[in-house]
């Protein structure tokens, strides 16, 4: 790693993060694999440990939670009898949260889509806030308990839940081979509190979910990108999501998240996000 200079981790973090494969980051930089990849854990821990640091007193109001899935290994159906139960092999849940009105994404867990892994989530998510906030999830009931848990009563709670046409049609599966179920609608349900009805959607964390599959090649359906390690994966979300937060201007907010929520007063480089590194 001391062989690199600033300016050739510069140019690999900015494919990277930009939706470039390791492959193609190696076939444009001419670093070798192994060494993108242990820039991507080495930087990847440290931004995780920065944000864990700095985003805390968070003075949001509307909050938004999702979860996006991807797999690491090989997908589920295809993991090795002996292998199949243990974490890292399979299907792999990244949950997130975002700040409607900053869009800064203060927390996210790489785990499963267990009770368990929501209990952590969420936690981690009141422990950053300072003020109540109004929150929005989908329907996945696991948030219920999880929310009870980590916020009581002090939480305006929704969940926005969506109703899809028949699963069951088999008229027309190839179509449906490589989409989803079409959502024919939705329909709020109040948990806690008094949620404001204009402020219940979970839109801006979907979005969010577009722009870490866009941006994250981990993250691309129908492809090979795929994570190989779930430590790797772990790294990579947090490398792009410390570049998401304080190194890449939201169009509409045209400033970074981070800027926006005031924890930082300008754009971060790629250098800086780079210095990170102890």
């Amino acid at each position: 790693m001391n062989k690199l200079t600033t300016e050739k981790r510069s140019q690999i973090v900015g494919c990277l993060v930009e939706g470039m494969s390791i492959r193609a980051t190696v076939r444009i930089t001419g670093a070798a694999k192994n060494t993108v990849t242990k820039l991507v854990v080495e930087l990847g821990t440290s931004c995780k440990e920065y944000q864990d640091k700095v985003f805390r007193n968070l003075e949001c109001k509307r909050i938004q939670c999702d979860e996006i899935w991807s797999f690491c290994y090989a997908k589920e159906k295809n993991v090795p009898q002996d292998l199949k139960g243990l974490f890292g092999f399979g299907d792999i849940w990244t949950w997130t949260a975002i700040c409607a009105d900053t869009k800064l994404i203060p927390c996210w867990l790489v785990a499963n889509r267990s009770a368990a892994a929501a209990k952590i989530f969420i936690e981690d998510l009141a422990s950053r806030l300072k003020n109540r906030v109004q929150l929005t999830t989908d329907g996945h009931k696991a948030y219920l308990q999880a929310v009870e848990d980590a916020f009581g009563g002090d939480i305006d709670y929704a969940m926005l839940v969506k109703i899809y046409g028949n699963e069951n049609d088999t008229s027309d599966k190839a179509a449906r081979k490589y989409s989803p179920v079409e959502c024919t609608g939705t329909k709020t349900v109040r948990i806690s509190g008094h949620p404001d009805e204009k402020s219940i959607s979970t839109s801006f964390a979907e979005r969010s979910n577009l722009t870490i599959r866009m941006s994250m090649r981990r993250f691309t359906r129908l492809t090979n990108g795929f994570s190989k390690k779930v430590e790797n994966h772990e790294a990579a979300v947090a490398l792009f999501l410390m570049y998401y937060n304080f190194g890449r201007i939201h169009q509409t907010l045209r400033v970074t998240p981070a800027m926006e929520a005031g924890i930082t007063d300008h754009v971060w480089t790629l250098e800086e996000i780079i210095n990170l590194i102890a």
